[in-house]
């Protein structure tokens, strides 16, 4: 049940950030509601694997410079995280288009956002 609110977190968060920044799109095959539901909810899928498997690499392997800008290379990375699971998805009809470097960037910031205000409102089952 965790799995599904996390998902769905994240889903809630790349539909903000595709509707906040003029760069993001989500393509979807069909304009109808239940497809672009799915769609992003595919695209949610597909960031959290690549966050669970890549970012953690990609943090350990940029630490000196996560260190050396107090965090605000974390931006970087979340940046290319999205863009990560841009290229991935550009290969199927359940697409995420980012155009450019800081849109990746405006993307990342607005996600991780959302991340945390609706992890602090959505309780865990550890409380």
């Amino acid at each position: 049940m965790q799995l599904l609110i996390r998902l769905i977190i994240n889903g809630v968060a790349i539909w903000l950030a595709a509707a906040w920044v003029d760069k993001i799109e989500i393509l979807s095959p069909d304009n109808s509601t239940t497809q672009k539901i799915i769609t992003v909810l595919v695209i949610a899928a597909i960031f959290t694997v690549i966050n669970a498997l890549v970012k953690p690499i990609v943090k350990l392997l940029s630490l000196p410079l996560v260190i050396l800008t107090l965090g605000l290379f974390l931006l970087v990375i979340n940046a290319l995280m999205l863009w990560l699971t841009a290229k991935v998805t550009e290969t199927t009809e359940y697409g995420l288009r980012v155009d450019g470097f800081w849109a990746a960037v405006w993307g990342g910031v607005i996600i991780s956002v959302v991340n945390w205000v609706l992890g602090i409102l959505v309780p865990d089952g550890d409380d």
